[in-house]
């Protein structure tokens, strides 16, 4: 492992088993994360992107231990996370927080938000008494809240003002590492672009280290780093953000950023759309070989039997796709 890398994943599986029967039988598993590897450098922010079921919140959860994994490594700062203990996996939580998708699923609604953003702070001993309430007030206009806010219920605040909650409570204990599992999907465009600008002023100013899982390539371009792109448990291509937007080599990754809405109606007349046919494959019954092969415009006999491996092409830009690697490291044109 290279120095500032923060967070590694390595050959990392999880299987959720399926039963049947009276008898609870074992008969099939959902293969969400399907060995899947990648680092996180201290700073920088990887985004995850993806359609829905293609496993980018069960990866979030597993580098946090909210899920358990069926087999593979994860180190923060070069720590066994897997190999802890109760007692180590509680002092890393201060480490390592979420922003949930859904502010208000997230927020106990019997809690005002003064108790919910002042949990962590108990639970860790950072704060007591007065002091609990002094660095609440503290958080809450640090991500742009008034500190009378504290008094007030989830279901007084809108959903942008909610998810701002979501964040002070994350910040509460100083954590390295946020994974950001859709923290914008369920807001307003308008409000959308607050929130990140938000996550961005909080990584400059503490150095933090993120996670951004979305589904929305516009966002993740303004956001993220480097872009890690999963298809069916897997991810397909991962580069620095400019070379994959400008240069992706997988043809699903193509696919994605055609559907990227252009705001200049003559081009967005002018331009092709990659329409992929069929949908996207169970993960409990993926296909052989490549798993886009199914819905892929360019695929050939190879790619229905052989797994692709993801084969660094270059420097940085990797892609998991035959007919890259048999020409020579260059995209497909589909357009």
């Amino acid at each position: 492992m290279t120095d500032g890398v923060l967070v590694e994943a390595q050959d990392l599986y999880k299987y959720f088993p399926i039963y049947a029967g009276l008898t609870s039988r074992h008969v099939a598993d959902i293969r969400a994360v399907d060995g899947v590897s990648f680092t996180i450098q201290q700073g920088e922010t990887l985004g995850l992107v993806g359609e829905s079921g293609s496993g980018k919140t069960t990866v979030g959860r597993l580098l946090l231990r909210l899920l358990p994994p069926t087999k593979g490594e994860i180190r923060f700062e070069r720590q066994d996370v897997l190999a802890m203990d109760r007692g180590e996996i509680r002092r890393l939580r201060r480490s390592m927080q979420i922003i949930f998708q859904d502010p208000f699923a997230s927020l106990n609604p019997r809690m005002t938000v003064g108790e919910i953003v002042g949990e962590p702070l108990r639970i860790h001993g950072l704060a007591r008494g007065k002091d609990v309430d002094v660095r609440v007030r503290e958080l809450l206009q640090l991500v742009g809240l008034q500190p009378y806010h504290a008094n007030r219920y989830p279901h007084e605040f809108s959903g942008g003002q909610r998810q701002r909650v979501g964040v002070a409570r994350a910040l509460a204990v100083d954590p390295r590492f946020i994974v950001c599992d859709e923290p914008v999907s369920a807001l307003d465009v308008s409000i959308q672009a607050q929130v990140i600008n938000l996550l961005e002023d909080l990584q400059s100013r503490f150095s933090l280290t993120y996670l951004f899982i979305a589904h929305d390539l516009s966002v993740v371009r303004h956001i993220s780093t480097r872009v890690a792109v999963m298809y069916v448990g897997k991810i397909v291509e991962l580069a620095d953000r400019d070379a994959l937007y400008e240069s992706p080599l997988h043809p699903y990754t193509q696919a994605l950023l055609s559907a990227i809405p252009i705001p200049d109606p003559v081009l967005e007349k002018r331009r092709k759309r990659i329409v992929l046919t069929g949908d996207i494959p169970s993960p409990v019954n993926p296909p052989s070989g490549c798993r886009f092969h199914t819905r892929c415009p360019v695929a050939f006999a190879r790619c229905a039997v052989e797994e692709p491996p993801l084969r660094e092409y270059a420097p940085g830009h990797f892609a998991a796709c035959h007919w890259v690697e048999e020409h020579g490291g260059r995209a497909p044109q589909l357009t």
